[in-house]
């Protein structure tokens, strides 16, 4: 197992199909200058399956494939077959905007594909055009819907914006009070080198709680899950779904942290808030070297694995921890 010098031990791992995405939400990909990963540079499908059959032999349980948009990808079903297939004990889940999934709901389901995480910031659809560029919020919706039918067990993440969408805490509480799904608000962090973060729209977990107290009883809900992530999970009243933080910013749980990410050109990130970087691409593609040394090279980067709070600490007086922005690291 990946143990870092902290003792923290390694079991999940996200990691990015694509860096492009159909929307282009302010947060995330701001300007119209950004500049996409070349082709020749992207993981290959193989490529993943080779990563993770290593993976795979580190204990590492759980991958997140994330993006971009996982879904523009061209034959992400067969990709995801092939993975259940030849993994089946390791947990595969996705994030996505859920705009691109309609017709694949079911064949995800018989995929086995058990849980979606979809990041939708308003229930407004006038909001959510202002925010992502497009008018697709009847879609996403409709989604929801279908996936929770399917019995795809379904997290929204709501990045908390104030002045945009602090509004509409109570129509979200109420989403999950009506559906047997999870709402997660996530503090904006000022990532990348465009990132249009600023003070104003930070909204901490704090004071989103104690405004969701006032439209509901919160009552707090554990995780057993050794591969849980980092959400405060809460239950509304006797609602059938959830409320959840995730708090980086105001209450950071790097000392719990079991992640690593890689990038969609095969680049090694052990710390969200840094820019340390290790190329596993030229170890994944050569023929000359085997899986053993790409673990080997894994290994010794998760062991200097850094404690994100401590990089927060010391550069908290500039615009933004890291350089890429985040479409292309991959959440």
């Amino acid at each position: 197992m990946i143990q870092d010098n902290y003792g923290r031990g390694v079991s999940y791992l996200r990691l990015s199909i694509t860096d492009r995405c159909n929307l282009r939400c302010f947060y995330c990909r701001p300007g119209k200058g950004s500049q996409f990963i070349p082709h020749k540079n992207i993981l290959t499908y193989e490529d993943m399956l080779y990563l993770l059959h290593a993976a795979s032999g580190m204990d590492v349980q759980k991958v997140r494939l994330t993006g971009g948009e996982p879904f523009v990808r061209r034959d992400i079903l067969y990709f995801l077959h092939r993975l259940k297939s030849e993994l089946p004990e390791m947990e595969i889940r996705l994030t996505s905007n859920a705009t691109l999934i309609a017709g694949k709901i079911r064949a995800l389901r018989d995929i086995g594909i058990k849980g979606l995480n979809i990041s939708l910031d308003t229930l407004d659809r006038d909001k959510y055009q202002r925010i992502t560029g497009q008018d697709k919020l009847d879609n996403v919706m409709a989604s929801i819907d279908r996936c929770l039918e399917e019995g795809i067990r379904v997290k929204i993440n709501a990045v908390a914006l104030k002045g945009i969408n602090d509004d509409e805490l109570g129509d979200f509480i109420r989403l999950a009070m009506q559906k047997p799904l999870d709402v997660r608000f996530i503090e904006f962090m000022p990532i990348g080198e465009k990132s249009l973060w600023k003070e104003d729209y930070y909204w901490s977990s704090s004071d989103l709680l104690l405004q969701a107290a006032e439209i509901a009883e919160m009552v707090p809900v554990g995780s057993l899950s050794r591969n849980h992530g980092p959400a405060r999970m809460f239950r509304p009243g006797r609602g059938l779904g959830r409320v959840g933080v995730i708090s980086p910013l105001s209450e950071h749980f790097c000392g719990t942290c079991n992640r690593l990410r890689i990038t969609a050109n095969g680049r090694l990130r052990t710390c969200l808030f840094s820019d340390k970087e290790y190329n596993l691409l030229p170890l994944i593609r050569s023929r000359k070297i085997g899986p053993d040394r790409l673990r080997l090279v894994m290994e010794r980067a998760g062991r200097r694995k850094p404690m994100g709070h401590k990089l927060w600490s010391r550069e908290k007086q500039e615009n933004s921890l890291c350089r890429r922005v985040m479409s292309s690291i991959g959440g």
